[in-house]
């Protein structure tokens, strides 16, 4: 907590330094790289243009050293010799034949040794520093050596001059350098910005409004972002964004008729709790009478009440909060089974019930919503048979289970059309998960929100033409010989 006071101050420090928007980064980038790239070139061109300089006066150096060779009696006159050396621009001249050095003209012996610079082809390298060394010096008398060009048979030619004068010369040079990189630089930047402005910078200003816009409004239609029909990266982007809002709107549209369907619901069952709650009071008045009858089907009109006031209960509860956790305990499957088949109405003619449950099968679940869960099972296989087109045959619904590794494995299997690839994918997706137009598709969902809430799933194990089998995992498998406890009825 100490350090970040001080991190923020120099989190503001580097943004004033360097520019926010994509645009500005772009051109300082551009403008500096290129101007990295010219700065390059000036040490080879600065060198190329000392190298010239001096050559000239090699040159002409060399052509004065021939004036003693054409002079009567090989004597040249102090004033022809000042001329000469004047016009060459130098003070000393010499020349090595067969390795031996000979002086040809000389103003004066110089007052400290100069600096060498070698122009000759096996010392090339060095004369990238000698320009360098020649605007950093403090000023004197430099010395060049370089191959002869009129005097085949000398080793080479040498001579000694002011630097003055090129010390000048390499300045004014060097700022002209400066001044065509620099405008070589800013007009690479502009030319690459406007390009890379055009073609990257401005769609994703495109992209980055729209997204902001639906941020702000999904349900602004200007923020909907308009397909440029590239297929590089910005097109990839601009497909990705433009489906990725029309998922949201689809989402934020189903959001807001679950809210509108969350009210109307909870609204009924609050009229069907007190409904329900007659009902229970009705029932008990018929608990005194001595019908045997009645007697005998009180106890299951009981626990349906029960149970339906609950459910409304937790349906009003759902509505503000998630689903409550399970209660779990051991509960015997067979009876389980037994009651969900009769409330998902398997009893008729036209779906069997085939159980492979024996009376020692348990499973550790809360007993409401098991009942849930296998209800809302059962009745789809038995609508998808019922609304089988074409079926004359009488359906089959089989259950059976198994334990795995520490938990229950239900299937509940059916000789159904099997589910229609269109609504495999968003089986389990409210709202989404039926193909039938009587349905709301709740039920799968709700089960397998019940069933993730014990800690196990429901999945779509196999669909076909010849059926569906969907699993039911639940965790914590009893003995399979434990007793198994009745369900409470809660009112």
């Amino acid at each position: 907590m100490a350090d970040a006071p001080t991190e923020a101050p120099e989190r503001n420090r580097r943004r004033l330094f360097w520019p926010g928007g994509l645009s500005a980064r772009l051109l300082v980038l551009t403008v500096v790289f290129a101007a990295l790239g010219g700065t390059l070139a000036i040490p080879p061109a600065m060198a190329a243009y000392e190298q010239q300089w001096l050559l000239d006066r090699v040159r002409a150096a060399e052509l004065a050293s021939l004036a003693p060779e054409v002079a009567p009696d090989r004597v040249v006159s102090e004033q022809l010799k000042t001329q000469l050396l004047e016009g060459a621009g130098v003070e000393i001249v010499a020349v090595s034949i067969d390795g031996a050095r000979s002086l040809v003209f000389s103003a004066g012996r110089p007052s400290r040794a100069p600096y060498l610079v070698d122009l000759r082809p096996r010392a090339a390298g060095l004369a990238l520093f000698a320009p360098f060394q020649t605007l950093l010096g403090d000023g004197g008398r430099v010395r060049v050596m370089a191959e002869p060009r009129f005097r085949k048979e000398a080793d080479f030619i040498e001579f000694v001059a002011t630097d003055t004068e090129l010390k000048r010369a390499l300045a004014s040079y060097l700022w002209r350098l400066v001044a065509i990189v620099a405008g070589v630089a800013a007009l690479a930047g502009v030319i690459v910005f406007f390009a890379l402005n055009l073609f990257l910078v401005r769609p994703m200003q495109r992209i980055t409004f729209a997204m902001e816009r639906f941020r702000a409004d999904p349900e602004d239609p200007a923020a909907q972002i308009q397909l440029s029909g590239r297929r590089d990266e910005i097109g990839r982007a601009e497909a990705e964004l433009d489906r990725m809002q029309a998922d949201l709107r689809a989402a934020l549209n189903s959001r807001a008729r679950l809210a509108a369907l969350g009210e109307a619901v909870a609204k009924i069952n609050h009229d069907l709790k007190n409904m329900l709650t007659s009902a229970q009071l009705a029932s008990e008045r018929l608990a005194a009478s001595n019908d045997p009858k009645v007697s005998q089907a009180l106890p299951r009109l009981e626990r349906a009440l029960d149970r339906a006031v609950k459910l409304a209960a937790d349906v009003l509860v759902y509505g503000k909060t998630e689903e409550a956790a399970p209660e779990t305990q051991t509960v015997n499957l067979a009876d389980a089974l037994k009651e969900a088949a009769a409330e998902a109405r398997l009893a008729d003619a036209r779906v069997k019930l085939v159980s492979r449950i024996t009376g020692a099968d348990q499973v550790i679940a809360d007993p409401d919503q098991l009942h849930r869960i296998l209800v809302n099972l059962l009745r789809n296989a038995r609508q998808a048979i019922e609304h089988q087109e074409g079926r004359t045959a009488p359906g089959r619904v089989e259950v059976s289970m198994e334990a795995q590794a520490g938990a229950s494995l239900i299937r509940i299997s059916d000789d159904g059309p099997g589910v229609p690839m269109r609504m495999r994918e968003r089986l389990f997706q409210p709202f989404a998960g039926s193909g039938r137009p009587d349905s709301t598709g709740l039920g799968l969902a709700i089960a397998r929100e019940l069933a993730q809430g014990h800690g196990g799933d429901l999945t779509l194990s196999i669909t076909g033409d010849q059926g569906t089998v969907f699993e039911l995992r639940l965790p914590g498998a009893p003995p399979p010989r434990a007793r198994a406890r009745r369900p409470r009825a809660e009112g």
